[in-house]
């Protein structure tokens, strides 16, 4: 369920029903991505984004521009629509299909009278409610402090009018107000407290390089499942090594790495599950799930599992590889598998295979192909070890 992080406390609804929210996007035209009227693929997104975050989605609104309005996002004669979008559905929360600067947030929230947010402060709420472990929940704060603190310079920009200043008698221009500082000690209590995190998630990081190096030494060979998003990454975990991990129809429901150990024909390899990617992945958040994202650099293999089923999985496929390079990982051999082949469409699946024609079809869920997966990363890592002993020779 959303909570402060998007609301703050001042959610003037004390009904029991689910938070209300209008989304907000700009786009070139309103066209989707496939060139047909309609809902853009990324506001689709984040509908699911918003139904995983607990938010029930009471209206949307698309703006055509070419570039948002650096004052107001949408520009001065979207708002007042977009305020009576906002009374008319009984929203609580604006959420924008971008990442809003700290003056464009502001703005539209004085217009229209309930807290707008972004993409960024979405995911990052989702991720806040699906980290359990204590370095999920660690990674989480690192990238809410790193989000907040420009926004907190904006923040005291306006406070600090409120006394300091010529206009209300204050001691001139150059003499900061009490909002101006209140906000500071705000500031540096946020930067000790990153300070402090990330000297636990390197010790943390430390111990996971540890392992990795016993695993080395042990000669096991390791695999590591990326992809998007609601992929079945962690389904398929559960389907090759019988883990038993959460799964659930929703974006990011596994945050938190799981490592299991395979055995296929007498060779013995781990297996892990990473966090899932999304269009426009919030930076602080690579930063800050760097070490786990790790586990791909140093990986022999990467399974790169894809949504069959999904209408644009082609650009999944094109997103996921692209925070990969954004990590380093792009060195690392990859096995591309297309999931939920049970569900695609035979003509979604062949035009994947047209495009990729060396892709591997399973279901997580029926276990249709899994026997031969299991087969083609025994095979891959064998090939994988063998030229590495001729680069060592």
């Amino acid at each position: 369920m959303a909570g402060s992080w998007l609301l703050g406390s001042e959610d003037r609804h004390t009904r029991d029903a689910p938070p209300r929210a209008v989304l907000l996007a700009v786009v070139q035209d309103d066209r989707t991505d496939d060139g047909a009227p309609g809902t853009p693929t990324s506001l689709r997104e984040l509908e699911r984004l918003a139904d995983t975050d607990g938010l029930t989605v009471a209206g949307t609104l698309v703006q055509g521009r070419d570039r948002p309005d650096p004052a107001t996002y949408v520009g001065s004669g979207k708002v007042g629509e977009l305020a009576a979008t906002v009374e008319r559905c009984d929203a609580d929360v604006v959420i924008a299909d971008g990442e809003l600067s700290p003056g464009q947030a502001r703005n539209l929230r004085d217009e229209v009278g309930v807290p707008v947010v972004d993409r960024t402060a979405l995911i990052l709420d989702i991720f806040a409610e699906h980290a359990r472990t204590s370095e999920g929940r660690l990674q989480v704060e690192l990238a809410q402090i790193a989000y907040q603190l420009p926004r907190l310079q904006g923040a005291g920009r306006t406070m600090s009018r409120v006394g300091g200043g010529r206009v209300v008698g204050g001691a001139g221009m150059g003499v900061r107000g009490p909002g101006e500082m209140r906000l500071e000690v705000q500031r540096r209590r946020l930067r000790r407290r990153a300070a402090g995190l990330r000297e636990r998630a390197a010790e943390l990081g430390r111990r996971r390089e540890r392992t990795q190096r016993r695993r080395t030494r042990n000669q096991v060979p390791s695999v590591a499942i990326t992809g998007y998003t609601n992929a079945g990454k962690s389904a398929l975990l559960n389907r090759l090594s019988g883990a038993g991990v959460l799964t659930e129809d929703v974006l990011f429901a596994t945050l938190d790495p799981t490592v299991r150990k395979v055995t296929v024909d007498g060779l013995t390899f781990t297996l892990t599950d990473t966090v899932g990617f999304v269009r426009n992945l919030p930076h602080q958040l690579i930063e800050a799930f760097r070490a786990t994202l790790d586990e791909v650099t140093r990986a022999d293999l990467a399974l790169h599992v894809v949504d069959a089923s999904a209408a644009d999985a082609l650009d999944q496929i094109t997103t996921v590889r692209g925070v990969l390079r954004e990590i380093g990982a792009e060195q690392v051999p990859e096995v591309l598998v297309l999931n939920k082949i049970d569900v695609a469409s035979p003509e979604t699946v062949a035009a994947l295979r047209r495009s990729y024609p060396d892709a591997l079809q399973v279901s997580a869920l029926t276990g249709a192909g899994i026997s031969d997966l299991r087969e083609a990363l025994a095979g891959h890592l064998r090939a994988v070890a063998g030229r590495a002993e001729l680069n060592a020779s």
